[in-house]
């Protein structure tokens, strides 16, 4: 598949099959998110993959949290469709910065910067594995909803440094039509 052809087609998909995703398909997946370009290259990503048996677990712990956000009369946004992809999903990829804090706490003006940085780098990396997973036939989901659960989340997976994302793979079970986008006119200016 031509790469332009892959970013046209790429879709955020929410229903997947459980056929299980061999191996080397994650690691193809994982190769490309570690390709991308980085500031200074710094490489400031790190990935936990959950699979199996431990994907019960993973409902579970963002369930938890879901519900202690609920409790304080907070709005979960789309975090119970986010979740219930997540449990359908063969595969869920947590996405760190080892070099990062969580976003509310004090951040120096250079620590700041670092973040967003960082943050770019780790954007790339994210991208180039929904590209990757497209490239192999495999569907995605690009998860921010992870915040719904961050503290939990962290916990479980046993990792320090800035949570930032996760992804969630499988086979699609679905045909998203695509969203619409604004066109260049309205995005781009050029001086």
């Amino acid at each position: 598949m031509d790469i332009l052809e892959a970013i046209a087609a790429r879709r955020s998909v929410r229903k997947f099959k459980h056929d299980p995703i061999p191996e080397e398909g994650i690691q193809t997946i994982l190769k490309a998110a570690t390709q991308a370009p980085s500031g200074k290259n710094q490489q400031p990503w790190r990935f936990i993959v959950v699979q199996s048996d431990k994907r019960a677990e993973m409902v579970k712990v963002m369930r938890k949290g879901m519900e202690k956000i609920k409790a304080q009369g907070k709005d979960i946004g789309s975090s119970e469709g986010t979740v219930r992809a997540m449990e359908e999903a063969p595969v869920t990829i947590f996405v760190f910065n080892p070099h990062g804090t969580a976003p509310w706490l004090a951040h120096s003006i250079d620590q700041m910067f670092n973040d967003v940085v960082n943050l770019q780098s780790i954007g790339a990396a994210i991208q180039n594995m929904a590209l990757a997973a497209q490239g192999l036939g495999i569907g995605s989901l690009w998860i921010c909803d992870v915040f719904s659960a961050y503290e939990e989340l962290r916990e479980w997976l046993d990792e320090e440094g800035q949570m930032v994302a996760a992804m969630s793979f499988g086979y699609a079970d679905e045909s998203p039509e695509p969203r619409p986008r604004r066109p260049v006119s309205e995005v781009a200016r050029w001086v």
